[in-house]
C-alpha cells in the first residue's frame, strides 16, 4: 500500500460524533477537513488494491465489470467532479453526457454507467491508477480555497455541496473497493468515520438543498407522509419526511414514524445492494424501530440508492 508523504495532513478524525436528537452539530464547512482526508486516503488504498490484482483486465468483480472496468467507473466520477470545481477542466468525453446527467434518476444510474463506459476505452490498470491519483490530487488542489458549502448541479438536477462531492467519491472508492477486494480475496477495511460522510454530508445535505428528479421514478407513493429518523454514533440524528414525492429534512422535534440506527460502513453496503437488508438487520448493523416501522417499506420504495 502506498504510504502518504503527508500522513498527518490527511488524517481523518476517528472520534464519533455524539449529539442530541435532532441536532445538527456538523455541516459542510465543519467536516471539510474530514472529507478531504477521507477521499485522499480512500484513493491511495483503492489504487494499491487495484495494483495488487495480477489480472485486472480479466478478473470479474461484478456480473458485468472487471477490476479495470471498476477503476474506469471511479475515475470517470473523479474527472466529472474536477470539472465541477475547476472551470478549466472538461467533463469526461462522453457524447450526450450533460443531458444524460440531467435526466438520471436512482433507477437509471445503470444506464448512465453504460453510456459512460462505452466511450471510456482505457483498460490498462497502471494507466488508470496513475490517472486516478493525478485526478484526485487535482481535485484537492482545485478545491483548496473553495467554500465547501457551495452548491453544484449534480445528477438529476440535484444540488450537492462541494464537500458532498468528496463524501460521494469516498463512498464510491470504498464500495467499489469492497467489490474488488471480495473478488480478489483481499482484506478491505471500511473505516466507519469515512463511511459516515456519505449519508450525512452527501445525501442529507442534498436533501436539505434539492434532490432534483433523482427519486422521480414512478414508484407508488405512500398514502400519507412518512417521517424516518436516521442516527449513528458518527452522525447527528436527522429526520426526513417523504410527502407527495418530495423528501425534506424535518425540523427538530418532528414526530417520527420509523427510526433507523446504523453502522455506517455496513449501512452503505446495504444501501447499494452489496448485502441484504435481512443480513444487515440480523447482524445489528441496522436497527429499525420507532412507533410505526411498518411504514418504512413504502418510504424505501421511493427513497433508495442505485444498486450499481
Amino acid at each position: 500500500m502506498h504510504r502518504c508523504r503527508n500522513c498527518a495532513r490527511w488524517r481523518i478524525r476517528q472520534r464519533p460524533v455524539r449529539c442530541e436528537s435532532g441536532a445538527v452539530t456538523k455541516n459542510a464547512r465543519d467536516r471539510w477537513p474530514d472529507a478531504r482526508a477521507a477521499v485522499h486516503q480512500a484513493t491511495q488504498r483503492f489504487i494499491a488494491l487495484v495494483k495488487s490484482c495480477p489480472t485486472p483486465a480479466s478478473t470479474m468483480v461484478t456480473k458485468d465489470w472487471t477490476v479495470s472496468d471498476t477503476a474506469v467507473h471511479v475515475l470517470s466520477i473523479a474527472v466529472l467532479y474536477v470539472s465541477l470545481v475547476d472551470a478549466d477542466v472538461e467533463p469526461p468525453p462522453v457524447p450526450g453526457l450533460a443531458g444524460a446527467l440531467e435526466r438520471t434518476t436512482v433507477d437509471t444510474v445503470s444506464s448512465l454507467n453504460v453510456l459512460v463506459m462505452r466511450h471510456l476505452t482505457e483498460r490498462d490498470a497502471d494507466v488508470l491508477c496513475r490517472d486516478l491519483s493525478d485526478t484526485v490530487d487535482h481535485l484537492l488542489r482545485a478545491s483548496a480555497h473553495t467554500d465547501p458549502g457551495s452548491v453544484v448541479r449534480w445528477l438529476g438536477g440535484a444540488s450537492v455541496t462541494v464537500a458532498g462531492l468528496f463524501a460521494h467519491l469516498t463512498n464510491e472508492l470504498l464500495v467499489h473497493g469492497w467489490d474488488i477486494a471480495r473478488a480478489a480475496g483481499r482484506p478491505w477495511p471500511m473505516p466507519e468515520a469515512e463511511a459516515a460522510l456519505f449519508f450525512d454530508l452527501f445525501f442529507l445535505d442534498m436533501v436539505r438543498h434539492d434532490h432534483g428528479v433523482l427519486i422521480d421514478t414512478g414508484a407508488r407513493q405512500p398514502a400519507r407522509p412518512v417521517a424516518v429518523a436516521y442516527r449513528s454514533a458518527y452522525t447527528a440524528q436527522t429526520t426526513t419526511v417523504l410527502e407527495d414525492g418530495r423528501l425534506t429534512i424535518a425540523p427538530p422535534g418532528t414526530p417520527l414514524d420509523a427510526r433507523v440506527t446504523y453502522r455506517p460502513a455496513r449501512f452503505n453496503l446495504m444501501l447499494f445492494g452489496r448485502i441484504s437488508m435481512l443480513s444487515a438487520v440480523l447482524r445489528r448493523d441496522v436497527i429499525i424501530g420507532g412507533p410505526r416501522p411498518w411504514l418504512l417499506p413504502g418510504y424505501l420504495r421511493v427513497v433508495h440508492m442505485p444498486n450499481s
